[in-house]
């Protein structure tokens, strides 16, 4: 809002310092320290309503070091992460961009999601909470907006970059280095020169037609995705500081993809794709990450509230969109490689010990413990180190991701 006001202002009245809500830096910068100020400020009160009105967690003896003393503990505190990340978005950001708006939506909906999930816990005594099926439908259902938005939206193009021979220049006698924007569903392949794939391509089988229904495959993807990220956030919001911190490192990666993406000179630089109109997303990464961060003041150990399905299912989902839409999705296994893992464990754990059961009639398990970190809870090692070593194994994971850019 804040955008289109000193946009006006700047246009009519040439206000000293109004221009400033031009840049994407600046916006973002603002939107960081609003959503932190809020997190931690704001957050606090938050906890102490939750603690009024009773809404604390409960927890099973599952035989883990300093579990029991956690019972009670305020939880549903992802409302604080969303509430810090939609207010600076609302105030800092370009609201009509289409980018902001699936962002908005899908942070809104997996928050809905969570927060039924949790009040389901937590008021009617259910511990199994929301019904899996629904689960699934809520996700099935974003990731069918998610991907018609990205698919069939006319502002969600892309530029490809020219070749140099066919380089030309403008009317202004500067070179132009890209193409005309275009719709297309391309996406980044990591590690390879030639990375640009072209989902229509996997039905090339189809014949012409092949990008008249390529949307019958980008979707089914896209579903896929969501679905996976946000139960693999879900499942590693186990112990204190896991998952906020996790997802900070990995959302901030994200703002690199976006920012440059969205910026014609670094595109060009770095021989990536160039999106225009993403980059406005860098904005809504600031606060998010700010509103993790602030989070964090408050989650870690010991934790003074938890986060709730309300707000691992939210982050899941936002981290999916994110990636799809700077169409770096297939490198999610590598920069959230901490939820593949945690989700690995767990599907790991459960297969074998059925397979063992009927086999041997006993089922056997791999871990100690899944998910893994239980499995560390059960080998002896304190859930700070195991945090921080989680936070240490995410930023190398990071800074590979980031290092793509460079080896593409």
């Amino acid at each position: 809002m804040l955008y289109y006001l000193f946009e006006y202002l700047d246009k009519h009245f040439d206000l000293a310092g109004a221009g400033l809500f031009q840049f994407i830096t600046f916006r973002s910068a603002m939107a960081f320290i609003v959503s932190l100020l809020f997190s931690t400020v704001y957050g606090k009160r938050i906890i102490n309503y939750l603690q009024r009105k009773q809404v604390g967690e409960s927890v099973r003896d599952l035989g883990l070091d300093g579990q029991v003393e956690k019972a009670g503990t305020p939880t549903m505190g992802g409302v604080i992460i969303i509430l810090a990340t939609l207010i600076p978005v609302l105030l800092f950001s370009i609201v009509d961009n289409v980018y902001i708006v699936i962002l908005l939506v899908t942070t809104l909906w997996m928050g809905a999601i969570g927060f039924i999930d949790d009040y389901i816990k937590i008021f009617k005594k259910d511990k199994d909470g929301l019904k899996g099926r629904f689960k699934i439908l809520g996700q099935v259902t974003l990731g069918i907006f998610v991907g018609a938005m990205l698919y069939f939206h006319p502002s969600v193009t892309m530029k490809e970059q020219l070749p140099t021979k066919y380089q030309y220049v403008s009317e202004q006698g500067a070179p132009v280095l890209f193409a005309e924007a275009k719709k297309s569903i391309k996406t980044t392949i990591p590690f390879l020169k030639d990375n640009e794939l072209d989902y229509a391509a996997a039905i090339s089988w189809v014949g012409d037609g092949a990008k008249d229904f390529a949307w019958l495959l980008f979707i089914p993807i896209v579903i896929f995705i969501i679905t996976a990220v946000s139960n693999g956030a879900n499942l590693t919001d186990g112990i204190d500081g896991l998952a906020a911190g996790s997802s900070a490192i990995i959302v901030l990666t994200l703002g690199v993809f976006s920012w440059v993406s969205g910026n014609i000179i670094f595109a060009d630089y770095l021989d990536v794709m160039y999106i225009p109109n993403s980059g406005e997303m860098t904005v809504f990464i600031a606060a998010f990450v700010g509103a993790l961060v602030g989070f964090l003041w408050y989650n870690t150990y010991p934790a003074q509230v938890f986060m709730g399905d309300t707000g691992s299912l939210t982050i899941g989902g936002i981290i999916a969109v994110l990636a799809i839409a700077v169409r770096k999705e297939l490198l999610i296994p590598i920069l959230a490689g901490i939820f593949l893992v945690e989700n690995l464990s767990v599907i790991l754990q459960v297969s074998f010990f059925k397979l063992t059961k009927k086999k041997y009639g006993v089922g056997r398990r791999i871990f100690k413990m899944s998910p893994l970190h239980h499995h560390y809870q059960k080998s002896g090692y304190h859930e700070s180190k195991i945090v921080t070593r989680f936070w240490i194994v995410g930023i190398m994971l990071a800074v590979l991701t980031i290092v793509t850019l460079k080896l593409m």
